[in-house]
């Protein structure tokens, strides 16, 4: 431990520096840095309940709009829960209670070697698959099946597109498709946030009547036949085009949701 006389010599030679001197800088630097990381962390400590909510409601919102159920100013939570949750096990197309609906990250659960396998045959690019994946299930008044709504994503042109498809109640017809999350190039493959093309999809068939996938994200007219499964591309954005297109029919195919809408209609779940 220093003596006071050293101590006070110390604090005299450092008042004696020049404002502008190195060893002044860096203490100020180091300071300034020190306070500014303590402050972030405290706002990321702090903030993170917020974070996580507002995350929440911004899902429910886009599950509400995919569903053709938002209106502005109803309240999302409420509306929500109209929603029935279920997990999946996609390997055997049928509700699980190994996870909890109210609580399972479909995402986390994608980078979990336990929860997820890496895929061979990956046509939308997403490396692994979770086995469990979470879908809302809206029902009438009545209590029959409504909608079915499927979270979706897959890897356009730049980046990995997150959304979710509506499906009606014979597991078949396409109601609508939304993503809420990408960072594709803004007016070109952004346009997969675009109203007008996103108003193509509601009437469209995943499946013939053989039961073989049919939908497709194509450019020109479609052969005779083929109308109802057709989307059109995304004009100047053939790639991310490319991505929805191998994403929607991954998803929908047989290591997708297939083993599931097909137990559904069967009654099997």
């Amino acid at each position: 431990m220093p003596e006071p006389d050293d101590t006070q010599g110390f604090l005299a030679r450092w008042k004696a520096l020049p404002v502008d001197s190195v060893p002044k800088t860096i203490f100020v630097a180091a300071a300034l840095c020190l306070f500014c990381s303590m402050v972030v962390a405290f706002a990321a400590v702090n903030l993170r309940p917020t974070q996580e909510a507002n995350k929440l409601k911004d899902k429910q919102l886009n599950i509400l709009q995919v569903a053709g159920l938002y209106e502005e100013g109803i309240d999302i939570p409420e509306a929500f829960a109209a929603f029935e949750p279920q997990v999946v096990n996609l390997e055997t197309g049928t509700f699980t209670e190994e996870v909890d609906a109210a609580n399972f990250d479909d995402r986390a659960a994608a980078s979990d070697p336990g929860l997820s396998r890496p895929l061979d045959d990956d046509p939308a690019g997403i490396g692994r698959q979770s086995r469990f994946k979470t879908v809302y299930l809206l029902r009438d008044d009545a209590g029959d099946l409504d909608k079915i709504i499927l979270p979706i994503h897959g890897y356009g042109l730049w980046s990995t597109l997150y959304g979710f498809i509506a499906l009606e109640s014979n597991g078949n017809d396409i109601f609508g498709l939304q993503f809420y999350e990408h960072a594709e190039t803004p007016g070109l493959g952004a346009e997969v946030d675009n109203p007008r093309w996103k108003a193509m999809w509601p009437g469209k068939a995943l499946r013939d009547e053989n039961g073989e996938l049919k939908i497709t994200v194509a450019k020109g007219v479609p052969s005779s036949g083929m109308e109802q499964f057709h989307v059109d591309a995304l004009a100047g954005a053939t790639l991310t085009s490319v991505g929805v297109d191998n994403l929607v029919r991954f998803w929908m195919g047989e290591n997708g949701f297939a083993p599931f809408l097909e137990n559904l209609k069967a009654g099997d779940v």
